[in-house]
């Protein structure tokens, strides 16, 4: 039996070669190709924090304008609460009716305790001798009212509603921003003072020691005028406005013109020296050249 050998067969015997392409084979580094992947990627974060950044700076920038805007505008309401608290505290003193312990409703804070001692024992010694009640009242300023009168009528008539509870009593109202008092009473203390005192007080006592800031002395000797009146003792006096003379504060022409003559001098030098400095350095800087 004949066999037929084709010659692919027995190349293998005679002259191995290979069926494959001897081509070599191209290998791409796979270490430079994940170097180059790295930084792309490192790029793109880059970028990435860049703008996350300015982002964050702006956002930041537009936080602190709210919180100045916010800062701002709660300053401006703050001023308005202030205003009505001043309001709520003058209408409290009315509402909160007569001190049950004391004398004196210091709503301005201005007494010191040695005053609100000393007006406890005087006034309560004449009221155990001649039943004369007499309250003082300290406010930082009226907005319902127009002066200390009205305000003190208002407060009469609040805390003692009829003639029986409010004949025998005294009020004595100081304004501490306008640096004005006032004092009602009921027919039997306003007689048993008089009218002389009762004007002296409210025209001397009260407003010129309160221009001084002396509350403590102003409501004090208010105070000792009032009792030595209803006991028929001599008037100790008080404080008189030419005592009080205040130094104007308001500039003669004379040193106005001083004023303005050393101003404007000294606005022209400066002028000079920012117009005339720069043309000096400027020369310099071009003789050089």
């Amino acid at each position: 039996m004949e066999t037929i050998l084709s010659s692919r067969s027995l190349s293998p015997l005679f002259g191995p070669r290979s069926t494959y392409s001897q081509k070599p084979v191209q290998f791409r580094p796979s270490s430079l190709v994940f170097s180059k992947s790295i930084i792309c990627s490192s790029i793109r974060k880059q970028g990435f924090e860049r703008t996350s950044l300015a982002r964050n700076t702006w956002l930041t920038k537009a936080q602190q304008g709210l919180a100045a805007l916010a800062l701002a505008l709660a300053l401006n309401f703050c001023t308005v609460s202030s205003d009505n608290a001043g309001l709520a505290s003058e209408f409290d003193v009315i509402n909160d009716g007569p001190p049950q312990e004391s004398y004196v409703v210091d709503d301005a804070g201005v007494l010191s305790r040695v005053t609100k001692s000393d007006l406890k024992r005087l006034l309560s010694d004449l009221e155990s001798r001649k039943n004369f009640h007499i309250n003082f009242v300290t406010v930082r300023k009226l907005t319902s009212k127009a002066d200390a009168f009205e305000y003190a009528d208002q407060v009469l008539e609040k805390w003692y509603p009829t003639l029986e509870d409010g004949n025998n009593k005294g009020i004595v109202v100081l304004v501490t921003s306008q640096k004005e008092g006032a004092i009602t009473g009921g027919p039997t203390f306003v007689q048993a003072v008089g009218d002389s005192i009762l004007d002296a007080t409210v025209s001397e006592n009260l407003p010129v020691l309160a221009t001084e800031e002396k509350y403590n002395e102003a409501v004090y000797t208010t105070a000792k005028r009032l009792v030595a009146a209803i006991d028929g003792l001599p008037d100790p006096g008080g404080p008189k406005f030419q005592d009080n003379k205040r130094e104007s504060n308001f500039k003669t022409r004379e040193e106005t013109e001083e004023k303005r003559g050393q101003f404007s001098l000294v606005v022209g030098g400066l002028l000079v020296i920012a117009f005339v400095v720069p043309m000096a350095q400027y020369y310099a800087y071009v003789s050089k050249k």
